[in-house]
């Protein structure tokens, strides 16, 4: 009788609960610092390209040797983006997470010392090792929280996340960059580019240690939750357990099949698109006349402004319609023409911004748009494997992209032709999701 008392209690106050509200409060614990740890993650990719014009001159780099030292991050985070990811279980998601960001920081705010070229590639490359494993860590720490049928949403949002961070690191990098070029060069016998590496980096090991204290290690650990929730959140995930089918196959895998190869190819031109404009769009606007580096800080900022705004627009209209594929190839299609009329007009300041801003917003959107795609093409664990894959070949195109296109604008003597380069594989990628791929179910 006593026993049925008591298990009776237990299960009125669980009844109590609002799960939905629960998992809420875990998700406003978790993403907004998540979130913020991956736009300043985002602008220590591209701050090289605010820095581009003061540190050529300095350095003495040409185009291709610049597109190289903003290559050589992605080499070293492709290289150890596995192993850096070894180190999760054993650590724990928020101390290691705090471990990455705390290096990657230090090794930012390090590029003060880059003196000579082969200094320069030896710390951006240091950079990507060192923030090699991020993402991955995100995502397994939202498992560690949110069972099967939370996680997809979380993952979602996630990846919609990521994206708007995107242009929200050049909207709000753009001017703090132009500022720190334009009135700190010389302050303390450093140049404006050592100000800005420095700038940039010291935040991130500020919010390393502050995840080390935000984020807790587990369920078990979270003192702003009662046993009640933490026992309730401990058994979806139990119960996932109970019901999860073995996963044949490795990511390599699941590479190979057909679906997984055409999406990596698409997302690969995506991303060759986004660093394009990245690591090039401040020396564009420069070169079509705008000398000073705070104005071009500010014009940098626009194009990534408006896709912002595009973004949350287009993709809850593409949420309401379920249309996929559709608002995809417009968006990329708005790429492609943005790329060739920026280089059409290279020599007018007015003309290149609006060119830039469709490039930008077109480009940028389509992320978002893609990744809704392979989650419901894709079922289960497949999701996190196929997405996986999917993810390491785009990144392959940051190793890409800057070299080709700074070789391409040595080779042809012009600022734009490496640019222009990149529009054809956009219309090609547009062929291939017209053709082959299907609009998922809503």
């Amino acid at each position: 009788m006593v026993a049925l008392t008591g298990e009776l209690a237990r299960e009125r106050a669980d009844s109590h609960i609002d799960e939905l509200l629960l998992y809420r409060r875990v998700a406003w614990r978790i993403m907004p610092l998540a979130i913020v740890c991956f736009l300043f993650s985002y602008f220590d990719r591209i701050n090289i390209s605010f820095a581009k014009s003061q540190m050529q001159a300095e350095l003495g780099l040409s185009d291709a040797a610049y597109g190289l030292a903003a290559s050589m991050f992605f080499i070293g985070y492709v290289l150890f983006e596995v192993p850096s990811s070894l180190g999760l279980k054993r650590y724990g998601a928020p101390a290691w997470i705090c471990r990455i960001m705390v290096s990657w920081g230090l090794a930012t705010a390090a590029l003060v010392f880059a003196y000579t070229q082969y200094t320069l590639y030896f710390l951006r490359f240091l950079i990507g090792v060192m923030e090699a494993g991020f993402g991955p860590a995100i995502l397994f720490y939202l498992a560690c929280w949110f069972p099967r049928k939370h996680l997809a949403k979380m993952n979602g949002l996630w990846f919609l996340a990521v994206p708007l961070a995107v242009p929200l690191a050049g909207a709000v990098g753009g001017p703090a960059a132009g500022f720190l070029l334009g009135t700190m060069d010389g302050v303390l016998g450093l140049a404006g580019w050592h100000w800005l590496f420095l700038m940039s980096g010291l935040p991130c090991v500020v919010l390393g240690v502050l995840v080390l204290f935000k984020l807790d290690r587990d369920i078990e650990s979270a003192r702003w939750l009662s046993r009640q929730e933490k026992d309730r959140l401990l058994e979806n995930l139990a119960h996932d357990r109970k019901t999860e089918r073995p996963v044949l196959g490795s990511v390599w895998r699941v590479l190979l099949t057909r679906e997984v190869a055409i999406m990596a190819f698409i997302y690969y031109v995506v991303k060759t698109a986004s660093y394009g404009l990245n690591f090039w769009m401040p020396h564009l606007i420069k070169s079509s006349g705008v000398q000073d580096m705070l104005w071009v800080g500010l014009l940098s900022a626009l194009p990534y402004a408006v896709a912002c705004l595009g973004m949350v627009a287009i993709t809850r209209r593409s949420d309401r319609t379920g249309e996929r594929k559709r608002y995809l190839v417009y968006c990329l299609l708005a790429s492609a023409l943005g790329y060739l009329l920026a280089c059409l007009y290279a020599d007018s300041s007015w003309a290149m911004m609006a060119a830039l801003v469709l490039a930008t917003a077109g480009t940028f959107i389509a992320i978002p748009i893609f990744w809704t795609i392979p989650q419901s093409t894709f079922s289960g664990l497949a999701i996190a494997t196929g997405t996986a894959a999917i993810n390491s070949v785009g990144q392959l195109s940051g190793i890409v992209a800057p070299v080709m296109v700074g070789k391409i604008n040595d080779l042809s003597g012009s600022s734009y032709m490496g640019m222009l380069s990149i529009a054809p594989l956009i219309l090609i990628a547009c062929v291939v999701v017209m053709r082959y791929l299907r609009n998922p179910r809503s």
